[in-house]
């Protein structure tokens, strides 16, 4: 009788866990048109966005310059964000291509702010980032999980999203376009 009701307990339970995990990148495997880092992340970009909180209030804007350099595989994305209250912030992203194949694309990234390495799919017109990003708060510096997915709508045009969250609790989220020049 208890294997019986926790065998049910797991079925009801199993569609709910599947529903909470979200796409995979791999679901964009047919998505056109197809993003590929090396031809998008190449030459100037401009971006603009918006920082929220965990209530989903506004609480920063922003505008950034992007600049993306490639050779052989390795880039180099520097990028200069202005936020809405002054704070200027640099970043420099060195992204290498570890793994190609018809469907996907798997980079690795490193970056100044960033905590050991970020890693990077890419499937169809979407990518899947994830990473620890090192954040100003407060007089001090916290360590912050991004889960970023961008989705690229035409060749001058790719729309992210980043959800930011600290020992697994929602702390905010970033949305932003990223305009090719």
């Amino acid at each position: 009788m208890r294997r019986v009701a926790l065998s049910l307990l797991f079925a009801m339970a199993l569609p709910l866990l599947q529903a909470c995990s979200g796409p995979a990148v791999e679901d964009y495997a047919e998505s056109t048109p197809r993003f590929i880092p090396e031809q998008f992340f190449n030459g100037p970009l401009r971006a603009h966005g918006i920082v929220k909180n965990r209530a989903g209030k506004v609480t920063r804007r922003f505008t950034a310059t992007l600049n993306g350099t490639w050779n052989n595989g390795r880039g180099l994305l520097a990028e200069k964000f202005e936020f809405d209250d002054g704070e200027i912030q640099y970043r420099n992203w060195q992204l290498e291509l570890r793994e190609a194949s018809d469907n996907e694309r798997h980079y690795i990234g490193r970056a100044e702010d960033v905590v050991g390495e970020a890693h990077l799919a890419v499937s169809g017109n979407s990518a899947f980032i994830g990473y620890v990003l090192q954040v100003p708060y407060d007089g001090r510096t916290i360590n912050i999980s991004v889960d970023d997915r961008m989705y690229l709508i035409d060749d001058r045009t790719l729309i992210g999203e980043s959800d930011l969250s600290k020992w697994g609790f929602d702390v905010g989220a970033i949305t932003l376009t990223i305009v090719k020049l």
